[in-house]
């Protein structure tokens, strides 16, 4: 099987998400999110901790009864009272996590490697006698000696654990030490592997793909990305990634809910959809240049790696600029029922041209202008 086959997302909007800068979804909001993810078909739904907050813990137990087909779990320190209480609360997964790198055990917990997996142990013990999934991550694992990692894991993997994980907590990792890293506890492990890297330097998406390729077995990801500082892996990037390569990888999901789910989420935390979104920005399937929009009107696959339909988009030529080609004049011409020879587009896409040197058009005059040059 593909190592791409394989992917489970765990979509963590309503825990990581809820960190980001402008986020402050209430109970209505997350069940709204929560049913929307479902819909969209992601197998694994975060919640923030129910240890977090009163709310938080009501949250938790309200979706946990839904009956979602997506699977409810949520993001726990490695301590028996967060743990007993997700369980309380109806997880179906508990997400544990222990920061192990040596700056992050100084500056958070102080504890050695012997007293994580010894505490581990105690936690993990419980939650084998509970109906959930098990996962335990080291938080800051890119910044942790490969050595202290893999002992940890083949630890925790040999306690029972279904998962363990791997965060990129700042965002440092790059594509290749991902990919090695991940390969390393593949090698050492048989339990699955999940993926959680931050884009502080722009390498999230990237970073999840080769934590795929090294062995990876679930990534998780956000909707728009959104997250602690500048964010996680985003839900449509992976969804990109993936369907370039073949869009039967994501056949499972409903793509066309992407731009709806993305702009549900951008409008609860008061954020434009970014203009470089992958599927779901306005501008994701929007071609310009002449040399571009002639060969796109021939052949949508020389400037599209994706099917804007697959998705429920359409394509946008746009002809209201000096850049503008005859050939995107004309295919403007046919759209508005006008017939220009190549002569007249010619003759009307130079005329835009000059007009465009001079200022700034709109598509209502240029479709003003063709009907002056219609035969």
């Amino acid at each position: 099987m593909s190592p791409f086959e394989r992917v489970a997302f765990v979509d963590t909007t309503l825990r990581e998400g809820e960190q980001f800068a402008t986020a402050r979804f209430n109970s209505a909001q997350r069940l709204a999110i929560a049913e929307a993810l479902d819909a969209f078909g992601v197998e694994y739904i975060e919640l923030t901790s129910p240890a977090a907050s009163p709310q938080s813990a009501r949250d938790l137990e309200r979706i946990a009864k839904l009956g979602l087909r997506s699977r409810i779990v949520t993001h726990v320190r490695c301590h028996l009272d967060d743990v007993r209480l997700a369980v309380e609360c109806g997880a179906q997964g508990v997400n544990m996590l222990y920061a192990t790198s040596e700056q992050l055990r100084h500056a958070s917990h102080g504890r050695n490697l012997d007293q994580i997996i010894e505490e581990a142990a105690i936690v993990i013990d419980y939650l084998k006698g509970q109906a959930v999934e098990i996962r335990f991550s080291a938080e800051d694992t890119f910044r942790t000696d490969l050595s202290e990692l893999i002992r940890i894991y083949s630890s925790v993997a040999a306690l029972g654990v279904h998962r363990v994980g791997l965060a990129d907590t700042v965002g440092i990792a790059t594509p290749r030490q991902v990919y090695a890293t991940v390969a390393e506890v593949r090698a050492a492990v048989s339990c699955d592997i999940e993926f959680h890297g931050h884009n502080d330097a722009g390498c999230a998406v990237a970073n999840a793909f080769c934590a795929l390729e090294g062995g990876a077995t679930h990534i998780d990801v956000t909707v728009l990305g959104i997250g602690e500082r500048n964010g996680i892996a985003s839900l449509g990037g992976m969804i990109a990634r993936l369907a370039t390569l073949d869009q039967a990888l994501v056949a499972r999901y409903d793509v066309g809910m992407l731009t709806e789910l993305d702009a549900m989420v951008a409008a609860m935390v008061g954020i434009p959809i970014p203009f470089d979104a992958p599927i779901s920005s306005p501008y994701a399937f929007h071609h310009k240049a002449g040399m571009h929009t002639k060969a796109v009107l021939t052949d949508p696959r020389s400037y599209e790696a994706l099917d804007p339909a697959a998705f429920g988009l359409a394509r946008t030529v746009a002809v209201a600029h000096r850049l503008v080609g005859w050939h995107a004049i004309a295919e403007r011409a046919r759209e508005l029922g006008i017939y220009l020879s190549e002569p007249a587009a010619r003759q009307a896409a130079a005329r835009i041209k000059a007009l465009g040197d001079e200022h700034e058009l709109d598509s209502t005059t240029v479709d003003e202008l063709l009907y002056e040059y219609a035969e």
